[in-house]
């Protein structure tokens, strides 16, 4: 399983531990809204629906900032890319915490969102393509675990924040601890190396962002932009319908205290990271297409067993971990598909906007399942909504090509045996 790991050059090791890094960050920085929605809701006197919409509205933006990321990767560089992003977020994460009102609260978290989205596409294609093919899916797969101890650490802030400090004044110190990612800037310029550029010529004409994205429509890859984000939109709406909503399901329908609660989400923690780490296995096992349908299938039978059947707290704790697991295998498969799908010159732009067009599509459950809940049960509300999203994920995949093992540029050893074997060849023509 980390073979991949040992066999690994000293750049590829170190542009997984900057994304690793960058992407476990960004779920600290992302999962503390989630985990202080309660006391948002009693600070601001908002309800749950408005709630929602704060959610709603760092997906969309954060969506936006994906495709115009992905757009400048193509331009300006991975790497270059990936500092302004992490710059941008871990400044209005910390900016967050001086919020006066909802309104000011809904606008910096809709810049947050901006960052968060494109520092993902930029990391995703910088990781595939520096990654050899045959360890690809296994590296992308393991470095979205990063999640799980971004959410962890999330966690551990919340219980720490909330037990010793009244809740107005908790999650405020919880979003000024976001600035932290600045920092890694300083480890990705010294360690991380751009990859070869295999687009375009410099004799072509300059193309703006906005065409660029606009490439992606192009007959050559629109069916695989269409399917791409009907994918994006299942995985993202699934994911964000029970992940928004689960710390307030449990403390307001569980009745969970705050450290219990923070236990309850420990072992789904857990389980995501270890099913990131089992998906990672099976995308250069079993294949892309295979794996994501599996694991679409399984969120939905044990989201809905979760939150639908009456379930003692024990067995809550129990099934909670199975939860977590499946729901990390599609996010862990999304970064290899997308990159194997597009051609090098729109590579950035294509991962980026399907894998965010199903941020914008999907912002609409968060909001959704908090309307719901006033004529139903949150529960129900959030099982419906993700059994919806995954069952579309799932059925859109199969429309997709596999493209395990597929090379996204060759490595300097193939291209000399490559270039030897061309010499051969041609000594060995007759000549006229």
């Amino acid at each position: 399983m980390f073979n991949w790991y040992k066999e690994g050059t000293p750049l590829e090791r170190n542009t997984f531990w900057g994304c690793f890094a960058g992407w476990g960050l960004d779920a600290l920085d992302v999962q503390m809204f989630t985990l202080a929605i309660p006391a948002i809701i009693a600070a601001y006197g908002i309800d749950h629906t408005q709630a929602g919409a704060i959610s709603s509205v760092t997906l969309v933006s954060s969506a936006l900032g994906g495709w115009l990321a992905g757009a400048l990767s193509d331009k300006l560089g991975r790497v270059r890319t990936l500092q302004i992003t992490i710059l941008w977020f871990a400044s209005f994460t910390f900016l967050c915490a001086f919020a006066q009102s909802f309104p000011q609260l809904l606008v910096l978290k809709a810049l947050q969102g901006f960052g968060f989205g494109g520092e993902w596409a930029a990391g995703a294609v910088l990781m595939a393509e520096t990654i050899r093919a045959e360890h690809r899916g296994k590296a992308m797969g393991a470095v979205q675990s990063a999640w799980a101890t971004g959410w962890a650490g999330a966690v551990l802030l919340y219980a720490v924040a909330f037990s010793w400090l009244p809740s107005d004044t908790a999650w405020r110190v919880m979003f000024g601890v976001g600035l932290l990612p600045a920092g890694l800037v300083l480890f990705v310029r010294r360690n991380l190396k751009e990859p070869a550029r295999m687009g375009p010529s410099s004799n072509e004409p300059t193309v703006s962002v906005w065409g660029q994205i606009a490439q992606v429509f192009q007959p050559r890859v629109l069916k695989t932009t269409l399917i791409g984000a009907i994918l994006g939109t299942g995985a993202h709406g699934g994911y964000y319908a029970i992940m928004t909503w689960l710390p307030t399901f449990l403390s307001k329908e569980r009745h969970l205290s705050v450290l219990n609660t923070g236990g309850y989400l420990a072992v789904v923690i857990a389980a995501f990271w270890c099913g990131c780490m089992a998906s990672a296995y099976l995308l250069d096992r079993i294949g892309r297409r295979r794996n994501v349908a599996l694991f679409a299938f399984c969120c939905i039978v044990t989201v809905l067993a979760y939150v639908m059947l009456p379930l003692s707290n024990t067995e809550m704790l129990i099934l909670g971990f199975p939860l977590g697991f499946f729901a990390a295998g599609i996010p862990a498969s999304l970064g290899a598909l997308f990159n194997e799908l597009y051609p090098a010159d729109m590579r950035g732009t294509g991962v980026g906007f399907c894998y965010n067009f199903g941020r914008i599509a999907s912002a609409g459950f968060p909001v959704l399942v908090g309307y719901m809940s006033h004529s139903m049960s949150l529960g129900a509300a959030i099982g419906i909504d993700a059994a919806i999203a995954y069952g579309l994920a799932m059925i859109a995949v199969l429309f997709l090509p596999e493209t395990r093992g597929k090379r996204l540029r060759p490595s300097s050893v193939e291209n000399n045996a490559q270039a030897i074997k061309d010499v051969e060849l041609s000594l060995d023509r007759p000549r006229s």
